[in-house]
């Protein structure tokens, strides 16, 4: 991934150093398990572990000739050893490295993002509970609906995050197994205890069954949570791009100091980091299909996943990163306008408060459907005319027939709206 859209705690876990290390380890835990199985000496492996080293660019240097990685990178391993570099990789097939090796890297960053969920979760629980009881308008279709508070939207986040997060441990829990079972996965020319032993030194499970290869259903798991998650992240900057407009103005990115919004006008404070966040998702969906589409290898193995893995699994993972710290940014620093979101609220001259009056009319004796006319006829007027919405009803002979002055200003009380804000908020943080 480009370094616009990285951060160092992520890509270091996908730089050739620790990906190598993670090589060299699985080897040396291998060499341990055969040790303890009396297969190579122990002191053997003693001098590997005092030993063992590659040299990154001496690697490369050797894949340029011998076209495959694992080979390079045990060449290289070689020339630190010497001669008991003939009990290293011993019974194992390259994929036995690279994907027992992608599954430690793959936990090692999703440890990275359980924390990133973590922290955001608690940045939108500090602005819910800022506002609570900021009443602002609910919106279905675009279109004003009924009052909510702006609370209650950062609530719906916060609920929307914590699945996110018991999405994000299971699909951490599905990537981290591993596979020590050789060519083809039969454990023809290596114990299974190896496979345990190994496993279990790298905070691993092994696979209970495998073929040459992990199963990539476990990718396509862990790569479409990253998706759902992103795709929450999005629906939050969409919601943040919508209340921005200039129409609107209910909430505002933070502009900092010296910061620009166009080279052409100069007035402009453009959502451009909720507009980021939208791209990035994007990003990542795409990832998702390409782990989906590894899932049908050839038979016991082929290669054609291993090409996407090698940018999917550090674009994605540092993406998300990217995008989870980019969006506590963004909700930790959001401006919100509250006397907008009341002038918004008025902006219709009533009409939000349409079915509480139908509610009450059918109460008072009204059938739906007489009831459903009376408020729509004297509705449309406030979209056709302007006319203020609770001075029709009360001019309405129809309407005062069923219901008497004080019941139909009763009827546009905003506190009714939001008398279970208190209920909802105990639902989702608990008592």
């Amino acid at each position: 991934m480009i370094e616009r859209y990285s951060r160092p705690e992520m890509t270091r876990i996908w730089e050739a150093r620790n990906r190598y290390q993670k090589w060299l380890d699985i080897e040396i835990f291998a060499c341990e398990a055969h040790a303890e199985l009396g297969n190579i000496p122990r002191e053997a492996v003693e001098r590997i572990k005092a030993k063992a080293d590659f040299d990154v660019e001496r690697i490369d240097e050797i894949e340029r000739t011998v076209k495959h990685d694992v080979i390079a990178f045990l060449t290289s391993v070689a020339d630190y050893i010497g001669d008991d570099s003939r009990f290293v990789h011993l019974g194992l097939t390259s994929s036995d490295v690279l994907d027992t090796s992608f599954a430690m890297l793959l936990a090692e960053a999703s440890d990275l993002i359980i924390d990133d969920i973590k922290r955001l979760m608690e940045v939108i629980k500090r602005r819910a509970f800022e506002h609570r009881d900021t009443p602002m308008m609910g919106r279905s279709h675009g279109i004003h609906a009924e009052p909510v508070t702006f609370g209650i939207k950062m609530a719906l986040w916060y609920d929307e995050m914590r699945r996110n997060l018991r999405r994000m441990e299971s699909a951490r829990e599905t990537i981290a197994y591993g596979k020590i079972s050789g060519a083809v996965g039969t454990f023809a020319n290596i114990d299974p205890r190896v496979e345990e032993y190994v496993c279990k030194k790298g905070g691993l499970k092994p696979a209970p069954c495998s073929t040459q290869v992990i199963q990539r259903d476990r990718h396509a798991e862990f790569f479409s949570a990253l998706a759902i998650i992103a795709s929450s992240i999005e629906k939050f900057a969409v919601e943040i791009r919508h209340l921005q407009r200039t129409e609107v103005l209910e909430a505002e990115e933070y502009f900092s100091k010296g910061q620009k919004g166009s080279s052409a006008m100069p007035h402009k404070r453009n959502p451009v980091l909720s507009e980021n966040l939208t791209g990035l998702a994007r990003l990542i969906r795409g990832y998702a299909v390409s782990a989906m589409e590894n899932v049908p290898l050839w038979h016991e193995r082929d290669i054609s996943h291993s090409s996407v893995e090698r940018v999917i699994g550090p674009d994605a993972t540092i993406v998300m990163d990217f995008m989870l710290n980019r969006c506590i940014g963004l909700i930790d620093n959001l401006v919100v306008y509250p006397e907008n979101m009341m002038r918004n609220l008025n902006l219709m001259r009533g009409l939000i408060f349409s079915q509480r009056v139908l509610l009450k009319l059918a109460n008072a004796g009204a059938s739906r459907e007489k009831a459903y006319e009376l408020v729509q006829r004297n509705a449309m007027k406030v979209w056709e005319q302007g006319k203020d919405f609770q001075e029709e009803l009360l001019a309405d002979a129809d309407v005062r027939g069923f219901l008497p002055e004080e019941e139909i200003r009763e009827a546009f009380d905003l506190n009714y709206h939001l008398k279970h804000v208190g209920t909802i908020f105990t639902r989702v943080f608990g008592g």
